[in-house]
């Protein structure tokens, strides 16, 4: 084990310039801010951000810094409370293949409470978000080799709150490292597994990192000293090699369905069986899934909450069947006993296909066959989800549809427009502070 600081991740993380970026990453960080927002204003609808905002009211977190979809303000730690129990609240979120979780959702509380805490720029808050998900990814990488067990999205939040914050904050690089090496300690070793087989809202355990990380800058300031994170350990120091070389914000899926990556798939799959053999879910007698083990082991229970329906195969490809989607309206509480879903649900088996199996989690695949009540039967290519990194459709457009889409149930259409112009003018000297402002206004909650 080292005992002194080398500085690599905080010298890259303090010098980091928006301007110096390649073109390519600077579109994918103004992706990043519009579907981060974008699961932030759905989060804002749920039970899981009203508990997380009586959790910081609770204990006296009140102050100066507005939230996405609310009309309350809060200091520091309780503005990244109470969005951290919005931001993966519906599991609309980025991911990455290689850490199987969600590193923008597991920082984005914290770095959007210190942004508009300190009311940067907003290019600033962008060049952080290109930051923490360069080291936030990297951070992952080690820590599974390091404790060879696969942890989620909580695990990581920590550490790369903690680096937006600190970053944010104007720490310099000591008091960043000591940060981290805090976070780093205490970080919530979520077991993911569980909350995939078990959904609840645990889920990918973003609340806790993003407590974490925060605290670990506030535990900084106050003088708490630590020592050491992974990725200053020397055999991890080829994660740090291609900093500034290979960016892996260029590596993240976007998701377009309101549930877990792995039932993606399936739901693109029966959605295009539908339209081409133009056939309506009351003609389906069964429908066969193949796919990976670990998509097969997703509940398929029927759910009484939203997070059994999102942590759920079953739910979100009968809802595909029966709405041609699966967003907020089909995995809110209110929509959960629906009939025509829970007798869906019904007619689905899934089964573990080992070509299939062979080639997760580089590749989450799956393929159906649809039997209708005529007695003929259709089955579909094989799929990858949409908006994984390889997909050619992939673009900022991309985004901002899926924007106007999933907003839908809660924006007027010139209110979406609105906030897409204000999120996608990178060169705007708007303050953080304002630009919450403006937004909650367009939501007109």
């Amino acid at each position: 084990m080292m005992s002194e600081a080398n500085y690599g991740v905080e010298i890259f993380a303090l010098n980091a310039r928006w301007e110096e970026f390649p073109d390519e990453v600077r579109e994918h960080a103004l992706m990043c801010s519009l579907d981060l927002l974008g699961a932030l204003i759905l989060g804002s609808y749920g039970r899981q951000f009203a508990i997380g905002e009586r959790l910081a009211q609770s204990v006296g977190l009140n102050g100066n810094v507005p939230i996405i979809g609310s009309s309350n303000t809060y200091n520091l730690l309780g503005a990244a409370i109470a969005m951290g129990h919005s931001c993966n609240s519906f599991d609309i979120d980025d991911g990455h293949r290689q850490i199987q979780g969600h590193p923008g959702t597991s920082f984005i509380a914290g770095v959007m409470a210190a942004a508009v805490s300190q009311n940067v720029r907003y290019a600033d808050y962008l060049s952080t978000l290109v930051v923490c998900y360069e080291l936030t990814i990297r951070w992952a990488l080690a820590m599974q080799e390091e404790y060879g067990y696969l942890h989620s999205t909580g695990a990581y939040g920590a550490f790369g709150t903690a680096l937006g914050v600190g970053r944010l904050l104007g720490f310099d690089k000591r008091q960043l490292n000591n940060a981290l090496s805090i976070a780093d300690f205490h970080a919530p070793m979520t077991p993911v597994m569980r909350s995939v087989e078990h959904p609840s809202m645990n889920k990918d355990g973003v609340p806790f990192g993003a407590l974490v990380g925060t605290m670990a800058v506030l535990e900084t300031i106050n003088g708490s000293t630590g020592k050491i994170h992974i990725l200053e350990k020397p055999e991890y120091a080829r994660h740090l090699d291609n900093l500034g070389k290979v960016w892996h914000i260029l590596e993240l899926y976007y998701k377009p369905y309101a549930c877990c990556r792995w039932a993606h798939q399936p739901i693109k799959a029966v959605i295009d069986l539908m339209k081409e053999y133009s056939f309506r879910y009351t003609d389906v007698d069964k429908v066969m899934v193949y796919t990976f083990r670990s998509a097969t082991r997703l509940s398929k229970i029927e759910p009484s909450n939203t997070d059994e329906a999102q942590y759920n195969i079953a739910w979100p490809v009968a809802s595909a069947l029966v709405y041609g989607d699966v967003g907020y309206q089909q995995v809110r509480d209110e929509a959960l006993k629906d009939e025509r879903v829970l007798d869906m649900m019904k007619r689905l088996s899934f089964v573990v296909d080992p070509v299939l199996e062979s080639q997760f989690p580089e590749k989450r695949l799956a393929y159906v066959e649809i039997c209708l009540k005529s007695g003929s039967c259709c089955k579909s290519r094989i799929y990858e989800a949409p908006g994984e990194p390889e997909d050619p459709d992939l673009n900022l457009g991309w985004i901002e549809d899926k924007f106007r889409r999933i907003t839908k149930p809660m924006l007027k259409a010139e209110s979406r427009e609105e906030i897409i112009r204000l999120v996608t003018d990178s060169g705007s000297e708007i303050g953080m502070k304002d630009w919450v402002i403006k937004i909650n206004a367009a939501l007109k909650k």
